[in-house]
Parts: C-alpha cells; structure tokens; sequence
C-alpha cells in the first residue's frame, strides 16, 4: 500500500546495511547485517599457560559481515490466496514485494545472498548461503543482524532466556529495560536471564506517534533461537542467537539459509493481530491430506495431582529408580494415581457428556522415570481406555516426555497410532538452542506421517510452524495458567473473568 518502504546498502567498510520507514517515520535506522564464523580448524592448537593446557581453534574465528560488495540483484512481486488448515479465516493472502541481494566478500570470495520480502504490514528478510567452494560446513559464534530502533519506543518485554518464557510481562521504554531487568523476575525456578538487556521476541513496542511495531522470526528451522540484546546508549538491538553446550550459536552445511527476520508496522492494534506475515514467511502445507486435523478441547488427570488429590507416581516401592533395573511389575500400586482405567472412563464420560473431543493421559500413565513409553503401568489398559473413548466419539491423547519420546520417536508414534490414539502432548523441552528446535521440526514431521496431532509444552515460541504441519496445533510456554495452582495473585499477570 506504499506506507513502507525499506533501504539496502553497502557501508564503507562493506558492511550489507539495511533501514526501514512508515511514511517519512524512520522505524528502524540504518542497522548492520551479518555473521561471525568459528576459526576453521576445530581445537588444533595447544596452549600452554601457567597451570592449565588448553586447546584453541588453529585459526581464529573470521568475519562474515564486512569486505562485501553486490554481485547481482534480483527483483520480483508475488500475489497469491492460500487456505489454512484451521485458524481465524478460510483465506489469507500472502502479497510482497521481493528483493534478493546478491553479495560476495571480496577477500575470501565466499558468497551470501540476503532476501527482503516487503508486506503491506511488514518487513522479513534472511540470509542464504549457496553451495560453493570454500565454504561447506560452518559454524556460527554470531549473528550480527542488527534492529536499530527509530526511537524510545514503549515495549511490552519478557527476559531473554534461553530456557523459558514463563515470565510475566514488563511494560516500559526500550532505555529502561537494563533497570526493569531485576523486578521482571518472578521466582520461577527455571528463569536464567542471559543478559541485563536481553528480551525474548516477539518484541511488541508502540512508538510515540502511534505506530506498532514488533519485531520476531519466521520459519524457524534447523538453527537456533532468536533473542534480542540491547545497546541502551544507541537503542540499537543485536540478534542473541542461542548456543550449545559449547557455546556456538549454530552449525550448519551449504546449501542452507537461516530463519526469517521480521518487522511488523502497522497503525493500530487490531492490524497487528491480524497479521499473517509470519505464517506466509513460512513453508506450504507438506502433505496433501488433511482432513483429519481440527483443533480440539481436552481434559485431563493433571490438575487433580498438581492439588495433590492424586499422585503422579503409581507406586511409592522405589525411592531411587534405575533404569531397565526397577521392576515395576512387581510393585505394589499406592492406590493413589491417578492415572488409573476407572479414573479415565470418568474424565472420558465427562467430556463426552459436555462436548469436549479428546482426554489427555497426563505425566503417569507410563512407568515413571524410565523413559520408556513402551512401559505402560499394570492400573492402564491402552487399548481399552482408546476403545471406549472412541465408542463415546471421545479420542484420547499421550503426554510424554521429551527424553522419552525422542529416544524412540518413529517406534513410539507409529505404535500408538496403529492403537487408535490421536496424539501427544510433547512436554519439558525447556531450550531453544539448534538440537532442540529440530526436534521440535521433526516431531511435527514424524506425528504427520502417522496422522497425529501434537501440542509442544513448555516449548519456545511459535514462529510459523503449523502452516507446514498443521497438526502442530499448540505451543504451551508462556507463564500461563497452571502457574495459578501454586503462585499469589501478585505473583501472576492473567485475564480473570467473572
């Protein structure tokens, strides 16, 4: 509609540059793009130093965000009208304007291409790397992509954490988030902010002449997590990808391309939620028959044990269980589980007398912390419980561990669907670095195949994912409501109804 228009250019230095306007408003500043690599040769060189000995890559890590120059440029603009499997509309239109920046870096001749699609209500761009000699395996220490922010603006912010989102949300300008940064925590024990000035996007913000603007990343797939740091002195934000337990941010193989970038603008609220620039940034539906996905209620087992009316374990013979050693079979049952048959025939009853499509077996209905969900314990029978819930038109849904599951995911999947079972509920993923999100890709992918719906707990955030595999049809992160079971009033930021 002509309202954005966004700038590309090479800085002196042959930094790749970008900047974005709304009308004559700068909402982001000419800001810098690009990576730096890890030295190529892995822990090669020893040093020695007064105590300790240590390896170091042989050579250092280099530059991937300078010494560029354009080697070509391609244009073009799409149109096109997609149908979601479910969501808030039967259509949506996917509309942009397209530009694909051809760079080379003249020193070491390696090539990059970066790819800006221009929305009505928003900008995405992201980086490609080609195949080409000399540059096949790679490993990321950072991403230097840059948001330089057009001003002060007011944003609704959680910590950046590589663990969890399960913060209450912080009100207040972009210069003070460093001295919000201590009262945003709120005694969860699984909050680990990386930095005194890190977020987590979606960053939603609201610039003072009325403008919304939020900035967060499509197609997340085989890479790490995007979160946001801070420079307060320039309001710039600097990408804060997420790193492994050594400490890199992502390794990847050419060809490959990383996640989308996104900045939405749009002139009121309403507009922003009705965005769907993050989903068209996403891959088409990957498979042809859908008719068996359609969101859905459940019940289930867990609010009554987190109470403590029930228990979570089956018995309580073993106060140190070692696996394939602890023989539950031979347990005598604490009589007070709640993942028993006669209990989940009454939550199955109940949601069939109330219109309520599925019950979930909750953390239990497996022998306890042996991930294996091939162990069923002796007080649930599978088969009978999915039996007499489908004779109810009530279909029934696993929860499982993410250990558990990924240790053994084709079996266990292909297992329970042949037993009639309609999904999982996929929980305690608990990061976001690249291991885990291409866990949660393939779970989407292998659930597909064997026609299973799948909801992600205490998972990172959604970017997209569901337009792909729309039987991903949940992600459950946020400080959301079964924090209500054990927090005070003042200890939680929920909507109450009367």
């Amino acid at each position: 509609d002509g309202n954005l228009s966004m700038k590309f250019g090479i800085a002196p230095d042959g930094s790749p540059m970008y900047s974005l306007n709304y009308g004559e408003t700068a909402v982001i500043r000419p800001s810098h793009l690009g990576y730096e690599m890890r030295g190529v040769l892995k822990a090669q060189k020893i040093v020695f130093g007064d105590k300790d000995i240590q390896k170091v890559d042989d050579k250092p890590c280099w530059s991937f965000h300078d010494g560029f120059k354009v080697e070509s440029i391609d244009t073009c603009t799409f149109d096109e009208t997609w149908q979601p499997v479910w969501g808030e509309e039967s259509e949506i239109r996917n509309h942009y304007n397209e530009l694909a920046v051809n760079l080379v870096q003249t020193s070491s001749d390696k090539r990059m291409t970066v790819r800006f699609r221009l929305f009505d209500d928003g900008l995405g761009f992201r980086y490609e790397f080609p195949e080409q000699k000399g540059l096949t395996y790679f490993v990321i220490k950072d991403e230097m992509t840059e948001f330089a922010m057009g001003g002060d603006y007011t944003a609704i912010w959680i910590p950046g954490d590589y663990d969890t989102q399960e913060y209450q949300y912080t009100v207040s300008r972009l210069s003070e988030i460093k001295s919000r940064m201590e009262t945003s925590m709120c005694g969860n024990s699984s909050q680990t902010p990386f930095s005194m000035t890190g977020v987590q996007t979606s960053l939603q913000m609201k610039t003072d002449e009325g403008l919304y603007v939020n900035i967060h990343e499509a197609a997340l797939v085989d890479y790490s997590c995007m979160h946001l740091d801070l420079d307060p002195a320039t309001l710039t934000f600097r990408t804060e990808l997420t790193p492994d337990a050594e400490g890199w941010r992502g390794r990847l193989q050419t060809p490959c391309k990383s996640p989308w970038r996104t900045v939405q603008v749009v002139d009121n609220a309403c507009k922003q939620l009705e965005s769907r620039l993050v989903l068209n940034l996403n891959e088409p539906c990957a498979y042809d028959d859908v008719s068996w996905i359609h969101p859905v209620k459940y019940v289930g087992v867990w609010w009554e044990m987190i109470t403590g009316k029930g228990t979570w374990a089956y018995t309580d013979d073993f106060s140190s269980v070692h696996l394939g050693v602890s023989d539950y079979s031979k347990a005598k049952p604490n009589g007070k589980h709640s993942a028993n048959n006669e209990n989940v025939r009454r939550y199955i009853d109940f949601a069939a007398e109330h219109g309520i499509e599925y019950v979930i077996l909750d953390e239990g209905w497996a022998v306890n912390l042996q991930a294996d969900m091939m162990q069923v314990i002796p007080e649930i029978d599978l088969q009978e419980l999915v039996d007499y819930g489908k004779s109810k038109n009530v279909g029934i849904i696993l929860w499982a561990g993410y250990w558990a599951f990924a240790r053994d995911m084709e079996n266990v999947v292909k297992h329970y669907s042949d037993m009639g079972v309609k999904g999982f509920k996929v929980d305690f993923l608990d990061r976001d670095d690249q291991e885990m999100v291409n866990f949660v890709y393939e779970a989407s992918e292998v659930c597909a195949k064997y026609k299973m719906l799948v909801d992600f707990h205490g998972v990172f955030k959604p970017t997209g994912l569901q337009r792909t595999y729309p039987n991903v049809l949940n992600y459950e992160g946020v400080n959301g409501l079964e924090q209500m079971k054990w927090s005070s009033e003042k200890e939680f930021d929920m909507v109450t109804y009367d």
